[in-house]
């Protein structure tokens, strides 16, 4: 009998009430590893009351306090993160070098949510009129919904988490149903820093339990990441039962290489970026483009590269894991199938990989295309896989209108020694994050994450600042207080109130 995957409410584990359960699996050997729990409405609601039940007392929570917990949350993480990372890579696949970096990147929005004392402090003006003072505050909403994707279960939830708790916010966390313990063991972690019960909660299952976060009267704001479909979805749904919504959507990254790049690097970069994790990351780059003549040289370099990973069992020092599930790795190779039925030359063919793991995991190799057609699927779709394909290119220009026209905004690389080129592109480029020589342009804690275009729908980006500002709301006071010593000033004025 497998073990149950819980809900996580009031400080303790909720195995639920609907009965509904759904498979877990090692994605390395393809057996079951576990059953999550799938909540129904009356599940949902007990979740979701716990948290509305706790968000008084923790928005009047001291700031000292709440950042003293935050701070104790932080140093069990980090002396932890080990056990973080092993569960990850069991559920997930990416090996344990990613998961554990995938920590540490999670791990610096806590450690930002430490300075919350500092990111939420108003301003005071003194005198704006004759005997008026103005103030400003930030104040948190109350309960937050943060609804997770599977290939990163615990580094996204951590781009909102820390910053909605630190603020004053109580939490409900539906993480994916792909890899669900993660989110349950980072609270238990919580009640351990000593976060009061409700604060954090784990509300686990599909449909039923997202649709509950997005139309529960008691959550203020929804954040989300996931494919664009989805996340079109959770906006218009979030927004209509009017919530706040920050809605983080699909990507097609490409990576432009000048000829005036160095390619070896170039090569590297292009191979680490694009199946690093099996190239199951929203910030993966899928689509490298050769300016000018420099496509041969540059394919054959990133090809060599490639054939020299080893895949297999991301516990075994292997560079490349599995896919999450047999389904998604199915779907990733038909899309191999189409780009060659559609033309595009299989450099490397990731189907005959020969991994050092289970027998029925879920693999699927790197697989290099090149001369890809922009009207085929392999180019148009974000795949979610380990396909990279070389498209070409005559000049800097065609680059940067590709890119342009592409409906994804997420992310971009450049590759050039030229810093007149880079600074052009930073300009000309349509896209939220901007790498130069960069691959994988994620920022630091404390500049926001997020995309244009089709990759994010609403108005805020994760994190840093923009995410201060998403978990919490102004007011501005007024306020007169009469000098003792001076008659008040009284009498009736029926016109606009006027400075003076």
């Amino acid at each position: 009998m497998t073990a149950l995957i819980p809900h996580w409410v009031d400080g303790a584990r909720f195995d639920g009430t609907s009965g509904r359960t759904g498979d877990v699996t090692n994605p390395a050997t393809g057996a079951v590893s576990g059953r999550v729990a799938f909540a129904d409405a009356g599940d949902a609601d007990r979740v979701i009351a716990s948290a509305a039940a706790a968000a008084r007392g923790w928005a009047e929570t001291s700031l000292t306090k709440r950042t003293q917990i935050v701070f104790a949350f932080r140093e069990l993480l980090n002396a932890r993160k080990s056990e973080l990372a092993a569960i990850i890579t069991a559920e997930h696949g990416k090996v344990l070098d990613d998961a554990l970096g995938e920590v540490t990147r999670g791990l610096e929005v806590v450690e930002f949510a430490c300075g919350m004392p500092h990111l939420v402090k108003g301003a005071y003006s003194e005198g704006v009129s004759t005997g008026v003072d103005v103030h400003s505050k930030r104040q948190p909403l109350g309960v937050v919904g943060i609804i997770s994707p599977f290939n990163f279960p615990a580094m996204v939830p951590m781009w909102f988490f820390p910053v909605a708790i630190a603020a004053g916010n109580t939490v409900v966390l539906k993480p994916s149903e792909k890899d669900p313990s993660a989110a349950v063991w980072i609270a238990e972690l919580w009640k351990e820093a000593g976060l009061p019960d409700g604060v954090f909660n784990v509300l686990q299952g599909d449909k039923v339990a997202v649709d509950a976060v997005l139309d529960s009267p008691e959550v203020k704001a929804v954040s989300f990441v996931g494919s664009t479909p989805i996340a079109r979805y959770v906006y218009e749904r979030a927004s209509q039962s009017g919530k706040r919504v920050q809605a983080l959507g699909g990507a097609k990254n490409h990576m432009v290489v000048l000829p005036d790049a160095d390619l070896d690097l170039a090569a590297d970069q292009a191979v680490s970026a694009g199946f690093g994790s099996a190239g199951e990351r929203c910030m993966a780059i899928s689509v490298v483009v050769a300016v000018g003549g420099i496509g041969d040289e540059l394919v054959a370099k990133i090809a060599d590269r490639t054939r020299t990973l080893a895949v297999g069992d991301g516990t075994r020092g292997s560079d490349m894991g599995p896919l999450v599930t047999k389904a998604h790795r199915d779907k990733v190779a038909s899309y191999v199938e189409a780009g060659e039925a559609a033309g595009a030359k299989v450099v490397v063919d990731g189907r005959d990989v020969q991994p050092d793991g289970g027998a029925e995991g879920f693999w699927l190799g790197p697989t290099l295309f090149d001369h890809v057609d922009v009207d085929s699927s392999i180019y148009t779709d974000e795949i979610f896989g380990p396909v990279l394909s070389v498209v070409r290119t005559e000049t800097y220009d065609e680059a940067v209108e590709l890119i342009n026209a592409n409906p994804y905004g997420n992310g971009v690389a450049l590759f050039t020694s030229n810093g007149g080129a880079a600074r052009k592109f930073e300009h000309d480029i349509e896209v939220g994050m901007i790498g130069i020589n960069v691959p994988i342009p994620v920022p630091m804690a404390y500049y926001s994450f997020g995309g244009w275009k089709n990759s994010l729908f609403g108005d805020s980006h994760a994190h840093g600042i923009e995410g201060v500002h998403f978990f919490t709301r102004g007011k501005v006071i007024t306020s007169r207080w009469g000098d003792p010593a001076v008659k008040p000033v009284g009498g009736l004025e029926l016109a606009f109130p006027k400075n003076s």
